[in-house]
């Protein structure tokens, strides 16, 4: 799929939907059940397809990303284990040497397609190309640090395109906004960034205790995948300070009322007086009612309600890449309210069933 599909006369908005099935080449080869598996970006394009929505979209294929802009964000060393992991026989134990990681024969190709789509459509839509864009994408990024994969995610995607829209001046992209809604904290995106005043970074995510073994050691972390970063004391560095914004739950079960009453109280003031030239959203949907990890209960029209309030800042310029997500049914229809949302940017009736709860306000 390389060519660019649909019609700029059947919507007021142009909005551009990357999709490459060769991103299914990456899955776990000792465990068909993980829950980070191909048919998470297969059951989101069914049912866009399904739904007629593609249609109105603006379809490109991936195309792999340049290692000039992997390394921005990435150590040589860790573009060199990503770039030639797919042909180490000793991968699986390689794989062993992270949290929450694994590696096949398709590793490599998806992680550089990957950050290489959500690149383009940040490009596309820097240039005004198009209004907006979705990369429906796998291996997840948010979690991968400079130097290490982790949580999923080999490549940080959002912060590769971040960083390459900041670097191409002629693109006149001076301030971005990344919005983490993934119900777990995006620690990679967070050091890449944490001195840089040019990026506000926002993530809501639970606060998580939990036990694991890492190299035969038994580690007690609070946010997965590790760490006290996700800590609302986070809040950056140097020049960077103030500019980091960290929303930890402080329990699951947090739904549509908890994440808009953060939106209106918090997200949106500060994006006001930041001003941001684009958005880029790392969109995990294990938010999502019904995940199997997330453990909250957010609706799709939760997720719309979210993205439309930020449909008010830089035109409408957002870039969504998708991160987690492990119900198929619920992201889809997530994915599927969201890209409603690119598409007609019209008014979503702001009630909700239930009530903030009482630690959400804490």
């Amino acid at each position: 799929m390389n060519t660019i599909q649909g019609s700029s006369t059947e919507q007021r908005r142009r909005v551009g939907l990357v999709y490459d099935e060769r991103m299914c080449k990456h899955y776990d080869p000792c465990d068909e059940n993980h829950e980070e598996c191909p048919g998470r970006i297969l059951s989101i394009w069914n049912k866009l397809t399904s739904t007629g929505l593609t249609k109105r979209c603006l379809v490109f294929g991936a195309k792999e990303v340049d290692e000039k802009y992997i390394s921005a964000v990435h150590t040589n060393d860790h573009v060199d284990l990503i770039k030639t992991i797919s042909s180490n026989s000793e991968r699986n134990d390689e794989a062993r040497g992270y949290s929450s990681v694994y590696f096949n024969d398709g590793s490599s190709e998806s992680a550089y397609l990957a950050a290489g789509s959500v690149v383009e459509a940040a490009e596309k839509v820097a240039k005004g190309e198009l209004n907006s864009a979705f990369a429906i994408v796998r291996p997840p990024g948010h979690q991968a640090e400079d130097c290490k994969p982790m949580g999923f995610c080999l490549f940080n995607n959002v912060a590769i395109a971040t960083s390459f829209l900041l670097n191409q001046k002629e693109l006149g992209i001076n301030k971005i906004l990344i919005v983490d809604w993934d119900v777990h904290h995006g620690n990679g995106t967070q050091k890449m960034f944490y001195d840089d005043p040019r990026v506000l970074y926002f993530s809501v995510h639970r606060h998580d205790s939990f036990v694991f073994v890492l190299n035969g050691k038994v580690r007690h972390e609070r946010f997965y995948p590790g760490g006290d970063n996700g800590s609302h004391i986070m809040t950056g560095s140097g020049q960077g300070l103030g500019y980091n914004i960290n929303v930890p739950w402080l329990n699951g079960g947090c739904g549509d009322a908890d994440y808009i009453t953060v939106w209106n109280h918090i997200l949106i003031p500060v994006a006001r007086e930041f001003k941001p030239d684009v958005i880029m959203v790392s969109a995990g949907f294990d938010a999502a009612m019904g995940d199997p990890l997330g453990g909250c209960c957010v609706t799709p029209k939760g997720y719309a309600l979210m993205l439309q309030k930020l449909m008010e800042f830089s035109s409408g310029k957002i870039v969504m890449a998708l991160e987690g997500g492990y119900n198929l049914e619920s992201t889809s229809n997530s994915v599927h309210a969201c890209m409603e949302v690119l598409l007609d940017n019209k008014p979503i009736d702001e009630s909700v069933k239930d009530d903030p709860l009482n630690s959400t306000w804490e």
